[in-house]
């Protein structure tokens, strides 16, 4: 029996069966010129510039979120009834989940203003990707129906909830793989119990888990909240994504007041983005980690000093600084003003040069937080006293009932700027009486 076998950093060995229409299914989405991609799209951006080993793919989580998938249904399956349709549908839907994501994963979503799932949703569609003949070859309505999947309209609901809710094989893989190659410990959850202690309830056809399975799950959580306080939003890392933002925006700039991009005759398809015009799906995916940084090596020599400079930043890893900052609303406007006016003293402009990074750009994932949370996607835990019940999380949970959200917001400026701007910070806070000060 032919096996195509892929070696997983995190699941050891991946295994699919040649011989198996379904699994040849997979294996021909994984050979697409799609999915092949992903290898050129960095998982975690630009962690890399604060944990080294921080240079997996898109590919490989991919891989991974399939792998769990598949487990996860025949875990399933030992106690409902799974048509192998059901499975195909789900694990199809789970390998090209990302295909959407454009370079660097989520930040180049934040500046362009795109979601990489509508992106995702497109390509599966489009008649001329190789993954929409793929699927389309083993079944006319393959590419429908897991459109459906991502929008939440298919059943069973497990199928969806497997791929996207707050307990997701998505997530389940992103933690353990992110804390295994950033070398963290944050996100090591029991893995193995949260799997076998996974249900599908037959009136609602949503996943729970049994009451067994409650620690394991808060655990779970637990990681996510500190994955996302401690790499995730990493003040190194934010303040990586801050210069590569600047420099993006000043690259608009010049495209807005040139008429021409700093990328025309660079990147056709950046070309395009920079300057506002729509791109085919063929263009899209063309773009990858490659383009962006090729762009801004041949833009540390560009005419324009500030472009340049941000370029020169980001390609030689001379970050901004981050000042961690607790004020209140009526307080941080005068700290924007006056650590403005030192930036610009000191010769830079401080639409580029003075960043102030919230974390307010990241969803609800940080934290389960079930009353802004989709219904669809919420956690339910069976419990067995006085009686038998599914319940939400949180209602049984004291531990999930604790988490609660976080606040940060943080000035990144150039290392020449930042102790002047951090002194003036203390002592507007001591003027004003705001906070315990900057770290």
């Amino acid at each position: 029996m032919a096996q195509r076998s892929y070696r997983d950093p995190l699941h050891n060995i991946i295994s699919l069966d040649e011989s198996s229409p379904q699994d040849r299914l997979l294996i021909d989405l994984i050979d697409s010129a799609e999915f092949q991609r992903l290898r050129r799209i960095r998982q975690l951006g630009l962690a890399m510039f604060t944990y080294q080993g921080a240079e997996h793919s898109r590919f490989t989580h991919s891989l991974g979120v399939m792998h769990l998938t598949s487990r996860a249904l025949g875990q399933l399956a030992l106690t409902s009834d799974l048509r192998e349709e059901e499975r195909t549908i789900a694990r199809a839907a789970a390998l090209v989940h990302d295909l959407g994501h454009g370079p660097f994963s989520h930040l180049i979503e934040k500046i362009f203003r795109f979601k990489h799932e509508d992106w995702t949703r497109r390509i599966i569609g489009d008649e001329s990707t190789e993954v929409n003949q793929i699927l389309t070859n083993y079944d006319r309505k393959l590419p429908e129906k897991l459109d459906d999947v991502y929008s939440h309209t298919g059943s069973p609901a497990f199928i969806s909830q497997l791929v996207s809710s707050q307990l997701d094989c998505d997530r389940m893989d992103y933690l353990l793989r992110d804390s295994l190659m950033t070398g963290v410990k944050y996100g090591v959850f029991d893995l193995e119990w949260v799997l076998h202690t996974l249900r599908a309830d037959p009136d609602s056809g949503r996943i729970y888990v049994e009451s067994r399975g409650l620690h394991a799950v808060e655990e779970y959580l637990q990681a996510r909240y500190y994955m996302f306080r401690q790499v995730y939003l990493h003040r190194t890392l934010r303040s990586a994504e801050a210069v590569l933002t600047s420099a993006l925006r000043r690259a608009a700039q010049i495209s807005a007041e040139d008429g021409k991009s700093p990328a025309a005759n660079l990147d056709e398809v950046l070309d395009k983005m920079l300057t506002g015009r729509a791109v085919t799906t063929f263009e899209y995916l063309e773009l990858d980690d490659s383009n962006l940084i090729f762009c801004l090596k041949k833009w540390t020599a560009h005419r324009d000093p500030i472009l340049s400079d941000l370029a020169r930043r980001f390609i030689n890893r001379r970050l901004f600084k981050a000042i961690d900052l607790e004020l209140g609303p009526d307080q941080m406007q005068p700290f924007i003003e006056g650590a403005s006016k030192i930036i610009s003293d000191l010769g830079f402009d401080p639409r580029y040069y003075m960043i102030v990074d919230r974390a307010e750009d990241i969803p609800y994932y940080a934290y389960y937080a079930p009353g802004e949370a989709d219904p669809k996607g919420l956690i339910y835990v069976e419990t067995n006293s006085p009686a038998r019940r599914i319940r939400e999380i949180s209602e049984i949970s004291e531990v999930v009932r604790a988490m609660r959200g976080f606040r940060i917001e943080r000035a990144c400026v150039p290392t020449t700027a930042y102790a002047e701007v951090r002194r003036f910070y203390y002592d507007l806070t001591s003027r004003l009486g705001a906070g315990r000060g900057a770290n």
